[in-house]
C-alpha cells in the first residue's frame, strides 16, 4: 500500500539510476553505457547464510537461545535508497535460522523512544513505527508475501500477486495461520518522559504458510536460495500532552516522510522492486557446527539483463504507446551475459511482450514479460 509507484515516476527513477548504476552489480554483464562512477555502487543485493537449528526456539522476543548466540547478525541497516542518503540515527539488524517447520528472524532496533498504538491486526501497521519482512522464494517478484509489526507485537500480513507497478494489488485478508510473533521492550513504551534503549522482536514464519501463499516447495534443500528484505518505518516525532505525536512540517502541514532503513538497498523509496531484494541462502549444517559460503549463481546476471528489457520497455511504451520488437532499438544490443544469448527479436502484441534469454550449454531459457514476470522454460 505505502510506496505506489506510478509508472511515469518508477521509470524516471530507474532511467535516472537503478538502470545504469546497477548495471555494475555483477562483473559478468558488460553494457555499452558509461557508468555513473561511485554511485549506487552499493546496490549489490546482499546476502545471508541461513543455517538449521535443533534447538525449541522460545518465540518471546529475547533473543536468548543459544542458537541464536552462534547466528550472525546481518549488517546494519542503511537507507533505503542507499549509500547517497545519510546512516539511519538507529541501528537496526537481524538474525535468521531455520527448521522443517518455521523460518526464524530476530531482529533488534535501537531506539530511544518507543512507541505504538495500533492495536488491531491487519490494519496499516507503518502509520506506526514498523519492521516490517519481504519474501519472495522462487525470486519471479510475483505471488510474494508482505509482514509488518509494531512494538506493540501488532501484525499486518498480505500476499502480493505482483507488485504495485505491474497492476498488482494486495491480498490484505491472506494470513499466516500459524506465525509466531514477540516483542522484548528494553525500557518502556509510550512514555514519552524517559529515554529507551531499543526493543527486539522474533517472527517463526510457518513453512506450510510460506508454500501456501507462494506455492514454494517446503521445507528448502541445502543450497536453495529466496529472495528477502527488511525494512523499518521510523517517523519524527515530539511529545505533545503525554503521548508521542508525528512532527508536521510548517510548509506542508502534514507529518514529515517516515524513514525507511533496509538491509538490503532498493535503491528507490520503494520496497515493491523485488528485483532488488537480497538472496537468503539455506544451509543444512546445525548453526555452530561450520560455515558455508554464499554460491553467486550466474543465472541472475541472465534474469538482470531481462530486467533491463522490461525497464527499457516501460521506457518505450510511456513515450510510444506500444512496446518495441527489437532489442537494437531499445539501446542493448551490447549486452553480454557469460555463457547466455540474449534474442534480438522481442516477440510484441499490443498490449504485451516476451523477451527471451538461453543458456546456450544447457539450452534453458529465461522469459520475462510486460508484467514483469520472469520465468524459466
Amino acid at each position: 500500500y505505502r510506496n505506489i509507484f506510478f509508472m511515469k515516476k518508477l521509470i524516471k527513477i530507474l532511467s535516472y539510476h537503478i538502470f545504469i548504476a546497477l548495471l555494475i552489480f555483477n562483473s559478468s554483464v558488460v553494457f555499452s553505457q558509461t557508468l555513473l562512477k561511485n554511485i549506487f555502487d552499493q546496490a549489490k543485493p546482499k546476502s545471508y547464510i541461513c543455517y538449521k537449528t535443533n534447538e525449541k526456539i522460545n518465540i518471546n522476543g529475547k533473543i536468548n537461545e543459544l542458537s541464536w548466540e552462534k547466528a550472525k547478525w546481518t549488517d546494519s541497516f542503511i537507507d533505503i535508497e542507499g549509500n547517497i542518503k545519510p546512516n539511519p540515527r538507529f541501528d537496526t539488524k537481524v538474525k535468521m535460522l531455520w527448521d522443517d517447520e518455521y523460518l526464524y528472524i530476530s531482529a533488534y532496533l535501537e531506539e530511544p523512544d518507543i512507541w505504538a498504538y495500533l492495536k488491531e491486526r491487519d490494519t496499516i501497521i507503518f502509520y506506526d513505527n514498523d519492521f516490517e519482512v519481504f519474501l519472495d522464494p522462487d525470486g519471479d517478484t510475483h505471488q510474494y508475501l508482505e509482514f509488518e509489526m509494531n512494538a506493540l507485537n501488532t501484525i499486518w500480513d498480505l500476499l502480493l500477486i505482483k507488485p504495485y507497478r505491474d497492476g498488482g494489488s494486495a491480498i490484505n485478508n491472506w494470513d499466516y495461520k500459524n506465525i509466531k510473533t514477540a516483542v522484548y521492550i528494553d525500557g518502556t513504551i509510550n512514555n514519552p518522559g524517559d529515554k529507551d534503549k531499543g526493543w527486539s522482536l522474533e517472527i517463526a514464519l510457518p513453512m506450510k504458510d510460506i508454500a501456501d501463499g507462494t506455492g514454494i516447495v517446503v521445507p528448502p534443500k541445502n543450497g536453495d536460495q529466496w529472495r528477502i528484505n527488511f525494512s523499518r518505518v521510523e517517523w519524527k516525532t515530539e511529545s505533545k500532552d503525554g503521548l508521542y505525536k508525528k512532527l508536521i512540517n510548517p510548509q506542508t502541514n502534514k507529518p514529515f516522510p517516515e524513514d525507511n532503513w533496509v538491509w538490503s538497498p532498493q535503491c528507490a523509496i520503494n520496497m515493491h522492486m523485488p528485483e532488488m531484494w537480497g538472496f537468503l541462502q539455506f544451509s543444512d549444517k546445525i548453526v555452530g557446527s561450520g560455515e558455508e559460503k554464499f554460491i553467486y549463481n550466474i543465472d541472475e546476471d541472465a534474469k538482470w539483463a531481462l530486467r533491463q528489457v522490461y525497464y527499457e520497455e516501460m521506457r518505450f511504451f510511456e513515450k510510444n504507446k506500444k512496446f518495441c520488437s527489437s532489442i537494437e532499438k531499445l539501446g542493448l544490443s551490447n549486452i553480454k551475459i557469460k555463457g547466455f544469448k540474449i534474442n534480438p527479436i522481442i516477440k510484441c502484441t499490443e498490449n504485451s511482450f516476451e523477451a527471451k534469454i538461453t543458456n546456450e550449454k544447457e539450452k534453458y531459457s529465461f522469459y520475462i514479460f510486460q508484467d514483469g514476470r520472469i520465468i524459466k522454460k
